[in-house]
C-alpha cells in the first residue's frame, strides 16, 4: 500500500484511550463555567441581578448603567477563573460560530495598565462584517456590522476566554445571523400560544418553545482521515468501495462503546457539564463508527446555542484523542447518514407541557388544540419546512438508509389517528350532551395511554409525534437548529393566531360556548390537514405516488426546495409576524443558493483532482505491472500464451476502459462547471450545478470504485472504507 496509508494505519494501532479522571458526580461540575443565576447572585447586586432575570423572562431592556455593573461583576468572576480575554460569540450565516478575542487589558499612562471590561463592551461590539455572507445586504467594502448581547443565553468560559452570546446585525439593522430571526420567532410563538393557552388556564403569562436535539456523528482516526483529501476538504468521501461488511448485521447499534471512543465521550461530557450543557445520552448508532449524544431538552434559544457550542467542543476534544469528527450528513456511501432530530414542544410558565395528553377532558382539549394546530401548520407550510432543512449535504441523506424522505408528512400513531378520525365524524357544529360524553370517553379513554409511548415510532416519517412532543427528524447533522426552529415556531404561531380569531368569532357571533367553539374549529382543521398525516413506510414509489395524489411536494434537491423561501406566501408570513423582512428573506435565499453551488463546485474540483492525480496514475502503474507479466508469459508459454494470459488481459482491458470513462467524466464535468460558473443568476447557477455538474460525480465514482477492486491493494493510494470504518 502507499507509504502514507501504511504509516497512517501503523499510527492508528499505536494509539490508546486517553485516561480521564472522571468526577464522581457530574452535578458538581454542572454550570461551573457559566455566568448563570447562581453565579450572578454572588457577583451582582440585587438590582442588577433582577434586571437580568427580567430581561430573560419578559424581554425588559437593560440600561447602560446597569450594564456597567453587570460587566464588572462578569469580569471579576471570569478573572477569578483564569480568564484573560473576552469575545462576542455569534452565529453568522456561514454555518459556523464566530468570535474575535479582546484582552481584559488597557493602558492608563505612565507605563501602567489595568484589567478593564466595561458595559459598552458587554452590550455591543463592531466586528468586521465585510467577509461574512450577506446575500447582497452589504457591499464587500462596507465593513460595519454590530454584535449585541443576548442576556437570555448566559455567558460562558471556554479555555481562557469569556464568551458572550450575541446577535449579529448589519449597519442598517438587517439580521446577518441565525439567532436574530429565531429570537423574533420565539417571541411570536410566546404571544400566540399564551393567548390560546388562556382558554384553559387564565394564570398562563408565558409560553416557551422547547428543543431537545439529538446529534449524530462519525468518529474517524485522524491519521487515517488525513490521508483522504475528500474527507479533509469536503467532510465526506467522494469515492470508495463499500466493505464486505457494513451495517448488515446491526451489530454496532447500541453495542458496547469502544474504549477509545468512550474515553472521548467522557472527556466531552465533562466539558459539557462545565458549560451547563445537560448532555444525558450517549450510544453507538447504526453505522460503523457512528455515534449519538443527546441532552435534556431546554428553552429553544439556549438549546440552539448549546448545539452550536457543542459541535465546536466535539471537534476540539476529538483532537486530544486523535479523532476527526464527521458531521456531514452522508460521509460514507451505502450506510446510514447522520441527522439531528429536533424534538419540539411548548411549555407554560405554570409548568404545563401543552403537547402532553392529560387526565381530564379539559386538559385533553388543551392538548388537542395545540396538537391539531401544529399538524395544520405543517400541512399549510410543508414546502417551507422542507426548505428549512435543505442543504447540499442533507440532499444525500434524505430518503436513504433510514432517513426520512424529502416528502414532508406527519406521523401520529394508530391510537391518535383513531381519536382524530372519531372526532372528525361529529357532524353538528355544536356538541350535544351525548357527543360531549363520547368526546369524553374517546379522549379520556384513549389519549392518556400515549403517556406509555403507545404511539410507536416511524423512522421514515419526517415529522412524528412521540408522546409529548413532535420530532422533526429531517434536520441534517450539520445544520444550525435555529433555521428549522425559526420556521416551525413561526408557522405554528401564525396558525394559533388564526385559530384564536376563528374561535373568538364563533363565541361572539354564533354565541357558541367556548369548548364548543374550540372543538368545532379543531374538527375542521382535522379535515383540512388530513392529507399530511401518513402512518406507513415513507420509502419507495408507492408513497411517492400517494403523496403526489394528496398534493404534497417532493422537492428532492436543495435548489428546488429553496424556492419556497421566497414565495409570496412566505414573505407575507414572515413580514406579518415581524420575524424577517423581505430584504432578509431574499438575502438568505441567495446565501443558501450560493453555498450550494460553491459546495458542489468544491467537491467537483476535489473529485477531479483525486481521480486524475491519484486513481488514474495508480491504475496505470498496476496495468504496467500486468503488461510486464503478460510479456513474460509470452516468452514462457509461446504456444499456450492465450490460455495462460487470458485473465491478465481481461484485467488490463478493464482498467483501460475504467480509466477512459474516468478521464472522459472528469473532462465533461469540468466543461459543465465552466458553463455553470458563467451564469450570473444565482438560482440558475445553483440549478446548473445540481442538474449538469453533480450527475458526473456518480459516473466518476462508479469507475474509480471498480478500479479499487481491480488494483493491487499494496498500490492503492487512498485509505479504504474497511480501514476508516473498522479501525478503533
Amino acid at each position: 500500500m502507499s507509504t502514507l496509508r501504511f504509516e497512517a494505519l501503523k499510527e492508528t494501532f499505536r494509539r490508546q484511550a486517553v485516561h480521564i479522571e472522571e468526577p464522581a458526580r457530574r452535578s458538581e461540575l454542572f454550570g461551573t463555567n457559566v455566568f448563570n443565576e447562581h453565579t450572578m447572585r454572588q457577583f451582582l447586586n440585587k438590582g442588577a441581578h433582577q434586571d437580568v432575570m427580567d430581561a430573560i423572562k419578559s424581554g425588559k431592556k437593560i440600561s447602560r448603567d446597569v450594564a456597567e455593573h453587570i460587566s464588572s461583576g462578569m469580569k471579576e468572576w471570569a478573572i477569578s477563573k483564569g480568564v484573560t480575554h473576552y469575545t462576542h460569540w455569534f452565529q453568522p450565516l456561514t454555518g459556523a460560530t464566530a468570535e474575535k478575542h479582546d484582552a481584559f487589558f488597557e493602558t492608563i499612562g505612565d507605563g501602567l495598565a489595568i484589567e478593564k471590561f466595561g458595559g459598552g463592551a458587554l452590550v455591543q461590539q463592531e466586528p468586521d462584517a465585510s467577509s461574512f455572507p450577506s446575500g447582497g445586504i452589504r457591499n464587500t467594502f462596507e465593513a460595519r456590522g454590530y454584535t449585541a448581547w443576548d442576556p437570555t443565553s448566559p455567558a460562558f468560559i471556554w479555555g481562557t476566554t469569556l464568551c458572550i452570546p450575541t446577535i449579529f446585525v448589519s449597519y442598517t439593522g438587517e439580521a446577518l445571523d441565525y439567532k436574530t430571526p429565531l429570537l423574533r420567532a420565539l417571541q411570536t410563538i410566546d404571544h400566540a400560544a399564551t393567548d390560546v393557552a388562556k382558554y384553559f388556564d387564565k394564570n398562563v403569562t408565558k409560553v416557551n418553545a422547547t428543543l431537545g436535539w439529538e446529534q449524530e456523528y462519525f468518529l474517524i482516526d485522524s491519521a487515517l482521515a488525513s490521508t483522504r483529501p475528500d474527507l479533509n476538504l469536503a467532510g465526506r468521501t467522494l469515492l470508495g468501495h463499500s466493505p464486505a461488511k457494513g451495517q448488515q448485521l446491526d451489530d454496532h447499534y447500541f453495542g458496547s462503546i469502544p474504549s477509545r471512543v468512550l474515553s472521548y465521550m467522557r472527556d466531552l461530557e465533562i466539558e459539557c457539564m462545565k458549560l451547563g450543557i445537560p448532555v444525558k445520552t450517549r450510544h453507538n448508532e447504526v453505522a460503523p463508527n457512528q455515534f449519538e449524544l443527546a441532552p435534556i431538552f431546554e428553552e429553544t434559544n439556549l438549546a440552539v446555542d448549546h448545539n452550536s457550542l457543542i459541535m465546536d467542543i466535539m471537534t476540539k476534544v476529538a483532537e486530544k484523542h486523535y479523532f476527526k469528527v464527521l458531521f456531514h450528513e452522508k460521509p460514507f456511501a451505502n450506510i446510514n447518514g447522520s441527522g439531528k432530530h429536533n424534538n419540539w414542544s411548548l411549555s407554560t410558565d405554570t409548568g404545563t407541557n401543552l403537547l402532553a395528553p392529560g387526565s381530564t377532558p379539559m386538559k385533553n382539549l388543551q392538548f388537542l388544540t395545540f396538537f391539531i394546530n401544529t399538524i395544520k401548520a405543517v400541512y399549510d407550510n410543508e414546502e417551507l419546512l422542507r426548505a428549512a432543512i435543505a442543504s447540499a449535504s442533507n440532499d444525500h441523506r434524505l430518503g436513504a438508509n433510514e432517513a426520512p424522505p424529502a416528502i414532508l408528512s406527519v406521523f401520529i400513531g394508530s391510537q391518535l389517528t383513531e381519536v382524530l378520525d372519531q372526532l372528525e365524524k361529529v357532524t353538528d357544529g355544536k356538541l350535544s350532551p351525548q357527543e360531549k360524553t363520547e368526546l369524553k370517553l374517546n379522549v379520556v379513554g384513549k389519549i392518556p395511554e400515549i403517556l406509555l409511548d403507545n404511539t410507536d415510532r416511524n423512522r421514515t416519517s419526517s415529522f412524528a409525534f412521540t408522546g409529548n412532543k413532535f420530532e422533526f427528524r429531517a434536520v441534517g447533522s450539520t445544520a444550525n437548529c435555529a433555521n428549522p426552529m425559526t420556521v416551525l415556531n413561526t408557522i405554528v404561531a401564525k396558525q394559533l393566531k388564526e385559530f384564536k380569531v376563528e374561535v373568538d368569532k364563533l363565541i361572539k357571533e354564533d354565541k357558541m360556548k367556548k369548548d364548543d367553539a374550540i372543538f368545532n374549529t379543531l374538527r375542521e382543521y382535522i379535515k383540512q390537514s388530513k392529507k399530511i398525516r401518513f402512518e406507513g413506510d415513507g420509502y419507495g414509489e408507492t408513497w411517492e405516488k400517494e403523496a403526489k395524489k394528496r398534493g404534497l411536494s417532493n422537492n428532492r434537491t436543495t435548489p428546488q426546495a429553496l424556492k419556497a423561501q421566497v414565495s409570496e406566501k412566505t414573505v407575507k408570513l414572515f413580514e406579518e409576524l415581524k420575524v424577517m423582512n423581505k430584504v432578509e428573506i431574499e438575502a438568505r435565499h441567495e446565501i443558501e443558493l450560493e453555498d450550494y453551488a460553491m459546495r458542489i463546485q468544491i467537491e467537483g474540483r476535489i473529485l477531479g483532482d483525486i481521480a486524475r492525480n491519484h486513481i488514474i496514475p495508480t491504475a496505470v502503474r498496476y496495468q504496467n505491472i500486468l503488461i510486464e507479466n503478460v510479456e513474460g508469459l509470452k516468452h514462457i508459454y509461446e504456444k499456450d500464451f492465450k490460455k495462460h494470459s487470458e485473465e491478465q488481459l481481461h484485467i488490463i482491458e478493464a482498467i483501460s476502459a475504467h480509466v477512459a470513462k474516468i478521464n472522459t467524466g472528469v473532462k465533461d464535468m469540468i466543461e459543465a462547471r465552466k458553463v455553470a460558473n458563467k451564469i450570473e443568476d444565482v438560482e440558475k447557477r445553483a440549478f446548473a450545478y445540481c442538474d449538469d455538474v453533480k450527475p458526473y460525480f456518480d459516473v466518476i465514482r462508479y469507475h474509480c470504485d471498480k478500479l479499487e477492486l481491480l488494483v493491487d491493494d499494496e498500490l492503492w493510494p487512498l485509505t479504504k472504507y474497511r480501514e476508516l470504518l473498522f479501525t478503533r
